[in-house]
């Protein structure tokens, strides 16, 4: 059996995408970003929390402050990137449920404890993580996603005690060189078990 997504947008989203280490100038516009999420807002999470905040780099001074967090080898990327974005969890999604949730308004209350929250939280906004970077490539751009950088001192300088930072995309079109050679990805059968 094929697939039914057309053989162009499978190698848009997955074959032919790749992480982009260097980018073009051209900028990246508040259509694009406004594009994006109104394509991914729609995948699935548990309860139908959006715990994903998204905090997007536009100045300059913004973005010399997270390229002191990152690590020294994704400093050049971030710096250089025509757009950068802050995905983070909001560990007080939970606020959001009865909105989010109307057929289970007091789905809520499930999430009273903090640890659970926060492991519920980084669960689906990861999920959500997801869906924004086969968004970006959507829209015909390339992602870098980065988690080599200072957690605690981007949560300190961009967010607050209720966020917990996830990782760093660099979003642009891609530049020379922009990308590795495709590493090796596991077999089927390496992946798969059937009981």
């Amino acid at each position: 059996m094929s697939l039914v997504l057309d053989p162009a947008a499978q190698d848009l989203l997955f074959r032919q995408a790749r992480t982009a280490n260097t980018f073009t100038a051209e900028p990246v516009t508040e259509e694009q970003v406004q594009a994006i999420y109104d394509l991914v807002k729609y995948g699935p999470t548990a309860f139908n929390q959006t715990p994903l905040r998204i905090t997007l780099v536009r100045s300059p001074e913004a973005r010399e402050r997270l390229v002191r967090h990152m690590s020294q080898g994704n400093r050049p990327k971030t710096a250089t990137a025509p757009l950068v974005a802050i995905l983070s969890a909001d560990n007080e999604f939970h606020e959001e449920l009865p909105t989010l949730l109307p057929a289970f308004p007091q789905a809520k209350d499930l999430f009273t404890d903090r640890p659970v929250r926060e492991r519920s939280a980084t669960l689906n906004a990861a999920l959500q993580a997801a869906y924004f970077i086969v968004g970006v490539r959507a829209a015909g751009l390339a992602a870098g996603p980065m988690t080599g950088f200072d957690a605690e001192g981007v949560r300190k300088e961009f967010l607050d005690d209720d966020h917990t930072p996830l990782m760093v995309v660099n979003i642009g079109r891609p530049g020379e060189n922009a990308s590795y050679p495709r590493s090796p990805r596991l077999a089927f059968d390496e992946v798969f078990t059937t009981v």
